[in-house]
């Protein structure tokens, strides 16, 4: 049975540069109202809510979970329903939970927004880039280019647009009636999900996506199809670790002791490295090529070397670390990209997406907890948490050197005997 939803690489530029707009906006805005929230929210559960770190982690961690494990069926119920109203399913879902976020007074209000972010989250991401994945291959690399450039951009803009709101959002707050300045911050981002949702309800009345009477047996047999897929299955395992690679600054960053501001400035110079790299990675399709996935990740495990507390020099190394992590996003996340478009039939796009965004958030789960555990041991084991992701970096671009030869080769054997 062929599903024939996720579409076919458009020969339309006019078509394609209105999808390729519209999901620009719809990260744009999205990217925007995430960044702004969650740099400032676990303050606001410590400070203003007065939770213990074990809660807040708690709450933090049942997004992630919910998200990464969803990724693996909401592929495949992209695929089948439709790229445009998965999506704007999805900013409504988000639009929620920042809503009831900024609302929450208690644990279980918060744990209900952390399970509506995840949710909209999971189903969010297979849905913007199966839209970028049937666009023409000329123009493919751009628009995803355009796309990561201003989620990065975003992620520079978010957190200080926040921290206005924050500081100045006490009047304002009760002017709308709204519980203090986080509520208002909570506000505007559920407002910029709703804008997202309209920008991809507009999308689908462009497309007119019909979706599949199919149902979860089909789901399964999405999901089923990838798995039987050896030469991805090996892709898609030996690059699993880079989500790990890119997001442990998160935790190692601030445990290294990096101060706030120290740790602001890292992470505004990573995403801004990151969007700087995009039109390098699009000029000649580059991103699609195995060395930039494998030089990548090496980039990624290398900038932990630089933060290993051993003495002076720390804020260069911090620097250089930084840029070191941004170029690592943002050549990884295009070459992931590219190369399961390139493996996915037409109508298995969102479930091979997904199986991948699966992969990656299991190991990065896994790998956090890891991580913060060698911490809590002290030095010694910070040393070696350090050193085992660089380690990883270096092992997972041996790994996807190996997936990518024998990926052609199985490609190359495919095409003889078709002929």
């Amino acid at each position: 049975m062929t599903l024939g939803l996720a579409p076919a690489p458009s020969r339309d530029a006019d078509g394609d540069r209105q999808v390729i707009g519209a999901i620009v906006g719809v990260q744009l805005a999205a990217s925007l109202g995430f960044y702004a929230v969650m740099a400032h929210v676990v303050a606001h559960m410590r400070e203003d809510l007065g939770l213990l770190a074990a809660t807040i982690g708690l709450v933090l961690g049942v997004r992630m979970v919910v998200q990464y494990a969803l990724f693996l069926p909401v592929g495949a119920v992209t695929d089948l329903l439709g790229a445009t109203r998965m999506g704007a399913l999805a900013c409504v879902l988000r639009a929620g939970g920042f809503a009831l976020l900024g609302t929450a007074g208690g644990v279980i209000g918060l744990l209900s927004a952390a399970v509506l972010l995840g949710v909209g989250g999971a189903l969010f991401h297979p849905a913007a880039q199966s839209l970028l994945a049937g666009v023409a291959p000329a123009r493919r690399a751009r628009g995803f280019a355009a796309y990561v450039m201003t989620g990065q951009i975003a992620a520079v803009a978010g957190p200080p647009a926040g921290l206005v709101l924050l500081s100045g959002g006490l009047a304002s707050a009760v002017a709308f009636g709204l519980p203090g300045g986080f509520g208002l911050l909570a506000a505007a981002a559920a407002a910029a999900w709703t804008v997202a949702a309209v920008l991809f309800v507009m999308l689908h009345r462009q497309r007119r996506d019909l979706p599949s009477p199919a149902g979860a047996r089909e789901v399964a047999g999405g999901v089923t199809a990838v798995l039987r897929d050896r030469a991805f299955l090996r892709f898609a395992v030996a690059c699993a670790p880079s989500l790990l690679l890119a997001d442990a600054t998160v935790t190692v960053i601030p445990l290294t002791g990096f101060g706030p501001a120290a740790s602001t400035m890292f992470f505004c110079l990573s995403a801004t490295a990151a969007a700087s790299i995009q039109p390098w990675c699009a000029a000649g399709d580059r991103a699609r090529r195995p060395w930039a996935l494998r030089t990548g990740l090496l980039c990624a495990g290398a900038g932990y070397v630089l933060l290993v507390p051993l003495g002076g020099g720390r804020l260069t190394c911090l620097l250089i670390a930084a840029t070191l992590n941004g170029l690592a996003k943002g050549v990884v996340q295009p070459s992931i990209f590219q190369t399961t478009v390139r493996y996915a039939p037409p109508a298995r796009i969102g479930a091979y997406l997904g199986v991948a965004a699966f992969l990656s958030g299991m190991v990065a789960f896994a790998g956090g907890l890891a991580v913060g555990r060698l911490f809590d041991a002290g030095d010694a084991g910070a040393t070696t948490a350090l050193v085992g992701l660089v380690l990883l970096g270096a092992l997972s671009a041996a790994a996807c050197g190996r997936s990518s030869r024998s990926g052609q080769l199985s490609m190359l054997s495919e095409s003889v005997t078709s002929r």
